[in-house]
């Protein structure tokens, strides 16, 4: 029997058994997962988005309520100062993610009448949304029977057909066939939270999943899917603290136009130096401390350094980018990284 004929052969039993888990054991109580109305394919899209990367218990309780107060609408979005965006989105990293989601936004207003489309090829076209985020968005938000492919999902087929690097088309077909049409909501989130609960990537609860007996890579799960290595870069950076005779900090603000390669882009942060240039001019500063921090692909390790407000001549000299200047009051309300507060944080006790 191939992997397509054990697929149909198991799949009505499968989807039982995955359903009754999830009824008793899913995160049912999830708010993206209990919206209502004309305007829930737009929260579906909000929380698929801001799950990319990121821990559901952290969209949860931090970010996704605000984010729809703040922004109810594509419209608002659409409309709203990009600041103000990435404002909200502050310490979920992956900013792209905000950026990308208000170009989308601007294109519905314009194409779309302020919705989001309806078909997988049209939402394919918007910024930001792949394959995986157009299935969810149709089922989850439209109420469409359609089946798709994530992170937790491939894991799950991998271990239950035992492959260890299927195609994506494979896989693909697979989900298909396993779809329970009739209950597709509910089966794709409880085949959401089998991956993130019970399937996952180390140490899984195999002795609690509710399809253990159609699984074929339960002996060894470790295998399926071969393991991706990953590795880090590892990035240097100089930063300076400076703040003038008026309290105001020195900060510099990274253009999208600069790069895909820029790092924090639509947010202000500390002037960076080269190690040189720090050398040279070490008698002007004070060195605060450093830190360690991850950001994307970046393994970071940050020296932070105190500038007296005498020496804004050398600032200017060292960083090329035009510089902002505000009072600590006024930060609450600028887009500032994590990496940017950590380091302001080092040298808190300054001003």
């Amino acid at each position: 029997m191939d992997i397509t004929q054990q697929a149909k052969y198991i799949a009505t039993h499968y989807q039982q058994q995955l359903l009754k888990w999830y009824a008793k054991e899913g995160r049912i109580s999830l708010p993206w997962r209990n919206l209502k109305g004309e305007n829930t394919p737009y929260g579906v899209y909000v929380s698929e988005i801001m799950l990319q990367q990121t821990q559901v218990k952290r969209v949860q309780e931090k970010y996704f309520i605000p984010f729809l107060h703040t922004f109810p609408t594509l419209k608002a979005l659409a409309q709203a100062p990009l600041d103000s965006i990435l404002k909200c989105w502050e310490g979920l990293g992956y900013y792209t993610r905000a950026r990308n989601m208000q170009k989308s936004a601007i294109i519905c207003c314009d194409k779309y009448n302020a919705t989001l489309p309806r078909t997988r090829k049209e939402l394919l076209q918007l910024p930001g949304i792949g394959a995986y985020t157009s299935g969810a968005i149709l089922c989850f938000g439209f109420g469409e029977s359609v089946s798709f492919v994530d992170g937790n999902i491939k894991r799950v087929l991998c271990r239950i057909f035992a492959l260890r690097e299927p195609s994506q088309a494979l896989l693909d077909k697979l989900a298909l066939l396993l779809l329970d049409s009739k209950h597709s909501f509910d089966y794709n989130q409880a085949l959401l939270d089998l991956g993130a609960m019970i399937c996952t990537p180390k140490s899984p609860s195999c002795h609690i999943c509710p399809v253990h007996n159609f699984c074929n890579g339960k002996t060894n799960p470790a295998l399926y899917p071969t393991p991706k290595s990953s590795h880090l870069t590892t990035l240097i950076l100089h930063l300076a603290v400076y703040m003038n005779k008026k309290g105001e900090i020195a900060f510099v603000y990274t253009d999208e136009k600069e790069g895909k390669n820029s790092l924090y882009q639509g947010l202000y942060n500390l002037p960076s130096f080269k190690l040189e240039e720090i050398a040279h001019y070490e008698k002007c500063y004070t060195k605060c401390g450093s830190f360690k921090h991850h950001y994307t692909k970046y393994a970071i390790t940050a020296n932070v350094y105190w500038l007296d407000y005498e020496h804004l001549d050398i600032l200017r000299h060292m960083q090329s980018k035009k510089l902002h200047f505000f009072l600590p009051q006024e930060l609450d309300a600028k887009p500032l990284s994590s990496l940017c507060k950590k380091a302001l944080k080092l040298v808190d006790s300054r001003f």
